[in-house]
């Protein structure tokens, strides 16, 4: 995929350039916003960049439907003048997004760690202990990373206007402006939907779990992460109502089979490969699919038990162990398996006879593969 790795090329090149000047900025205004410059910057290197990718293959397999010839090898090189450097530009906005949405999922969850590293709240805590400052260095950590992912959000919106500026088309512009309002629209109403499962489940049927669980997959994550990064790429390039319906039968799957893998990963992840503690899903209680299947699969008793555990945030390592010996051996974890294995058939199918680039739509293939089988 190596038009794959230029356009992530690009995509860093273009955060990096948006950045420093805004960085700037923030540095004329008083010494005392370096640190919150130095940690933005922090927060916006690295990272698999699916979402930008989604973006620009969703792009391309719009821009190259009526392509001659194209047998689903690559794409040829990433110029397209005027349009490259709108959906570079969108893209990155998506990544800016992505950032602010991680500082306050930290926030919202209380987690210490973000890919291996201290949360942005530690970061600020941290730096309240090695400055000797006063008051109370968690409310201060709280507060500043609370503004920090308030910025980025800022400057997400502010490279998002810059790449549409560089459409000719009005109606791509507001067509692409629509889907990254109901992005953002959907992933908070999915964001709450998360954290009032985690204390409003004990008052609803337990026969209700398992498809509140599954909303909160659409929309915190299934829409967010792949579908909407999909519309807002094809709607750069002038989709038809017909493109934007065949991905989202692609995206909203996959998205799903996606965000299940992760729920895989937030209990049995291996902590050195996604930078999180293992079961940290279970210290933060979350109440995803693995958890409703494994409470349906189990008797009343080892269900009690494990509702009493989950959410602790003292958990120890041995109580770690007993609740994933108990999901594992209730077969929630194959039906996971299952569901994932049936979704990514589901939006590859979706694929065939779409009215899109081949090529592109090879690597939207190759993509669904590779966001379904990570590590981390």
């Amino acid at each position: 995929m190596s038009e794959s790795i230029r356009f992530v090329d690009l995509i860093q090149s273009r955060i990096d350039g948006f950045f420093d000047a805004r960085a700037s900025i923030l540095v004329s205004i008083a010494d005392e916003l370096s640190p919150v410059a130095a940690f933005s910057r922090e927060f916006l290197s690295g990272g698999k960049r699916f979402r930008a990718l989604f973006c620009f293959w969703g792009w391309q397999a719009v821009r190259t439907a009526d392509d001659a010839g194209d047998d689903g090898g690559e794409t040829g090189p990433v110029t397209a003048g005027g349009a490259l450097d709108a959906v570079v530009s969108v893209a990155s906005a998506l990544e800016l997004f992505h950032a602010a949405a991680l500082v306050h999922d930290d926030l919202i969850d209380n987690s210490d760690t973000r890919r291996g590293k201290p949360a942005a709240h530690k970061r600020f805590e941290h730096l309240h202990a090695s400055e000797g400052w006063g008051g109370s260095g968690a409310m201060f950590g709280t507060g500043a990373a609370t503004l920090l992912g308030d910025l980025l959000l800022i400057l997400s919106d502010e490279l998002f206007d810059e790449g549409l500026t560089q459409l000719v088309s009005a109606p791509a512009r507001r067509a692409t402006r629509a889907e990254f309002n109901r992005m953002r629209l959907d992933v908070t109403a999915g964001q709450y939907l998360d954290i009032f499962e985690e204390i409003g489940w004990s008052g609803r049927p337990d026969s209700e779990q398992l498809e509140r669980a599954e909303r909160v997959i659409v929309y915190k994550s299934a829409k967010y992460s792949i579908e909407s990064p999909l519309l807002i790429g094809a709607s750069l390039a002038g989709a038809t109502v017909g493109q934007l319906e065949a991905l989202r039968a692609f995206g909203l799957p996959l998205g799903i089979a996606y965000q299940l893998r992760d729920d895989l990963l937030g209990v049995f992840g291996d902590a050195d490969v996604t930078g999180k503690p293992s079961g940290d899903d279970l210290r933060e209680g979350k109440r995803t699919v693995l958890i409703a299947l494994t409470r349906q699969a189990i008797p009343s008793g080892a269900r009690a038990a494990l509702d009493e555990l989950l959410g602790d945030p003292e958990l120890t390592p041995e109580q770690i162990r007993t609740m994933q010996l108990t999901i594992r051996e209730s077969g929630a974890v194959d039906t996971v398996e299952r569901m994932i294995a049936q979704n990514v058939a589901r939006a590859i199918e979706a694929l065939d006879a779409a009215p899109l680039g081949a090529a592109a739509t090879g690597q939207l293939r190759d993509l669904a593969v590779a966001v379904t089988r990570r590590s981390a």
